[in-house]
């Protein structure tokens, strides 16, 4: 089994560059689906979690040529079928994206219901409504979920919860459908709004996404296009909390500063220093920083995908704070492993109470999900001794080479398989 091998104590320090977002890069190829032409999709990550949904597409005959490692173009002229049941698609989350692409361009779709992280439920009720809105008949059965119908035609759907997942999925359906459709209280992150501008590129109609009222005229048909996904910030988010948490000193290159605002304005909050360019941004923590309050919330709010880097860096801070997750109910499992290290964290409900303690322990830990587990690997890099983390596999489904950029950064990591590497690690750094 692979994991990384970590040996702590290292301020960082330097320069990162940021891959494209991989929650817009999903919604993006899904859409890309939706043109007979040839789509070119640059700036797009090379994680576990795209080349899944690439396969599954090239299983139902979407033709992709890699152009380089950062560049794919997509020809879906010869599709075979709109049944998406490949053994990789129950994997990941956003496979339920094709169901919206293959619906607007086909009327039907069959998606394996999908996987992803344990982080809590995710319900699909808001994509089934928006569908049923447009006049699809939505059916779910034997682990599937079927969509079909004779016309898609515009209208108004007001979403209860705010989802980016059902904003993007419908937006993608009602591009094709007849007429015009208002999507009310819709997600406002920024993947939703590439993901709009991606299809907007390929000829659709569709205003207002950033706001919570969104506005599509349907159109007959999509063109090809060039686009490039917006750079990553939640790994972003997470190299600027690895130079809080290591009293480090990193500059963060090919990002969007305004993407970032509610996690800069936490760390200044708690003691570093931001200084903002134009496409970079750079972190400084120079002292032990101190305690703070925060609630995850939908976008412009504090990302819940930032939660546990936060905690785990809020875990050796001065005083007493409170992190409260109002997204996922099932975000708190990885505080086990950090109370193995010493760390002082008490869950209760929905909220995780930590008294800041002044140094965590080595340890062996494992990740529980992707946010979480590079969460540990900060907890790891923030120690005097030598730690493991297990499961690696959940950090590599959104993180592209994370090892190589921290050893950039002046971190001990390695990622092994053996007992033999771990030991030749440990003979090498002493």
């Amino acid at each position: 089994m692979e994991q990384y091998v970590i040996k702590g104590g290292n301020p960082l320090v330097g320069d990162v560059e940021i891959c494209g977002a991989k929650n817009a890069a999903l919604g993006i190829l899904a859409a890309s689906v939706m043109s007979d032409e040839s789509v070119i999709i640059e700036n797009l990550p090379d994680v576990s979690d795209i080349n899944i949904l690439i396969k599954a597409m090239q299983s139902i005959g979407v033709v992709v040529e890699h152009i380089d490692r950062h560049t794919v173009k997509i020809n879906s002229s010869m599709i075979s079928s709109t049944t998406v049941d490949s053994v990789y698609i129950k994997k990941i989350r956003a496979s339920y994206y094709m169901l919206g692409a293959l619906l607007g361009k086909y009327r039907k779709a069959e998606v394996a219901l999908p996987g992803g992280c344990n982080i809590g439920s995710r319900p699909i009720d808001q994509h089934t409504k928006g569908f049923k809105a447009l006049g699809a008949d939505v059916r779910i059965s034997h682990g599937h979920i079927s969509t079909q119908a004779d016309r898609l035609v515009g209208n108004h759907i007001y979403l209860d919860v705010v989802t980016v997942g059902a904003t993007i999925n419908i937006m993608m359906a009602a591009a094709l459908a007849e007429g015009k459709t208002t999507i009310e209280n819709a997600a406002k992150e920024p993947h939703v709004v590439d993901v709009a501008n991606f299809l907007n590129s390929m000829g659709a109609n569709i205003k207002g996404a950033g706001t919570d009222v969104i506005r599509i005229r349907g159109v007959e048909k999509f063109h090809g296009t060039t686009y490039s996904i917006i750079p990553d910030q939640i790994e972003a988010g997470t190299f600027m909390f690895a130079a809080a948490i290591t009293k480090g000193d990193v500059m963060i290159k090919n990002i969007i500063p305004k993407h970032l605002e509610s996690i800069s304005a936490k760390l200044i909050e708690m003691g570093c220093q931001i200084e903002e360019f134009d496409e970079s941004l750079r972190v400084v923590a120079s002292k032990r920083l101190s305690h703070t309050q925060v609630k995850t919330l939908p976008y412009p709010g504090f990302p819940t995908d930032m939660q546990p880097q936060i905690v785990t860096t809020l875990a050796i801070c001065e005083g007493m704070s409170i992190v409260t997750e109002s997204i996922f109910e099932n975000r708190f499992r990885y505080v086990d492993e950090l109370t193995k290290m010493g760390a002082k964290i008490k869950v209760e409900g929905n909220s995780a109470i930590i008294e800041g303690v002044s140094k965590l322990t080595s340890s062996s830990l494992s990740a529980p999900d992707l946010r979480a587990g590079a969460a540990l690997v900060l907890a790891a890099l923030a120690t005097e001794g030598i730690s493991t983390v297990d499961d690696v596999v959940y950090i590599e489904r959104g993180y592209e080479d994370f090892p190589e950029k921290l050893r950039s950064l002046g971190a001990l990591i390695e990622k092994v398989s053996s007992e033999q590497e771990i030991t030749k690690f440990k003979f090498k750094v002493g």
